[in-house]
């Protein structure tokens, strides 16, 4: 069994994500230890913890908050090894998440299904996330459907240097390459993310920038990627759209026909105050265009 682990913002809260089911929906928050042991023999083994101050249950993973008073001030270098103990010795014991009629079923995987899960765990945690996290994104796995072969990841792409779609092709190819059972990978915002944007391109601001980056994420890049491309969004100005190609478009001998044959007419079609889409990409540093031509 693999047990994620997800740092936060507050340093005194840390996630873990058992790959597995915890609540079948919704999630509970035990501020009361008298409360959660009472209520649920997991909250009650995170409590046996010195250092635990709040155990928090959602619907795939596991939120502690840990105490910072001088008497129990404890580094999550101590406490977590304590805390994957004690989830991975829940599950092993078989018993419920939550007591009595308060319970929430809490499924697991059958045996082979696990295999499976384990290794998309191990997969993600020793290839796929350091390189992410290197980049300044992050990814976390959340559920598998064995019978439609869909993984479900979550991932945080604020921090990313390169465009998130592009970054997704890369983990779905690793994963299917790696694990003939997934079909197909589908991912959610790990966080809320706010879209940075340069104070010198106020065009990002606008809502035509809007329509067009989901323009971009839910039709061309889709469409493009097969040849292993992404397209960005870099700016608005004077009713011109500036994008820049990646992956296999960088370098292509087609991208101007991509450019103008699809990809302009799509724009211009979502969103009719854009006049012109302008290429900016540097063609000459492709280092893998899909079409070199002659």
């Amino acid at each position: 069994m693999f047990i994620q682990t997800l740092p936060h913002e507050n340093e005194d809260r840390m996630k873990f994500l058992p790959g597995r089911q915890v609540l079948v929906s919704g999630s509970i928050l035990f501020e009361d230890e008298k409360e959660g042991r009472a209520r649920s023999p997991l909250a009650a083994r995170l409590f046996d913890i010195p250092g635990v101050r709040t155990v928090e249950l959602g619907e795939d993973y596991v939120t502690i908050v840990k105490r910072t008073d001088d008497e129990h001030k404890t580094l999550w270098i101590q406490l977590k090894p304590m805390v994957l103990a004690a989830i991975m010795d829940h599950y092993m014991s078989g018993m419920p998440v939550l007591n009595g009629d308060q319970q929430v079923a809490s499924a697991s995987y059958s045996e082979d299904d696990q295999k499976i899960v384990d290794s998309i765990v191990e997969l993600i945690d020793t290839r796929v996330q350091p390189q992410l996290r290197e980049d300044g994104g992050d990814v976390a796995f959340k559920s598998f459907d064995p019978t439609e072969g869909v993984v479900v990841l979550e991932m945080d792409s604020s921090g990313l240097s390169t465009p998130a779609f592009g970054t997704q092709i890369k983990i779905e190819n690793t994963l299917k390459h790696h694990v003939p059972d997934i079909h197909r990978v589908r991912f959610e915002r790990m966080v809320e993310e706010e879209t940075a944007v340069a104070t010198d391109r106020p065009g990002l601001q606008t809502e035509e920038a809007d329509q067009i980056r989901v323009l971009l994420e839910t039709r061309i890049n889709p469409a493009i990627a097969a040849h292993g491309g992404y397209i960005t969004l870099i700016d608005i100005k004077d009713n011109t759209a500036f994008v820049e190609m990646a992956g296999g478009c960088q370098g292509c001998g087609m991208a101007d026909a991509t450019l103008k044959q699809g990809v302009e007419v799509e724009i211009k079609s979502a969103v009719p105050v854009i006049e012109r889409v302008l290429d900016v990409t540097d063609h000459a540093g492709g280092a893998n265009p899909y079409y070199v031509g002659y």
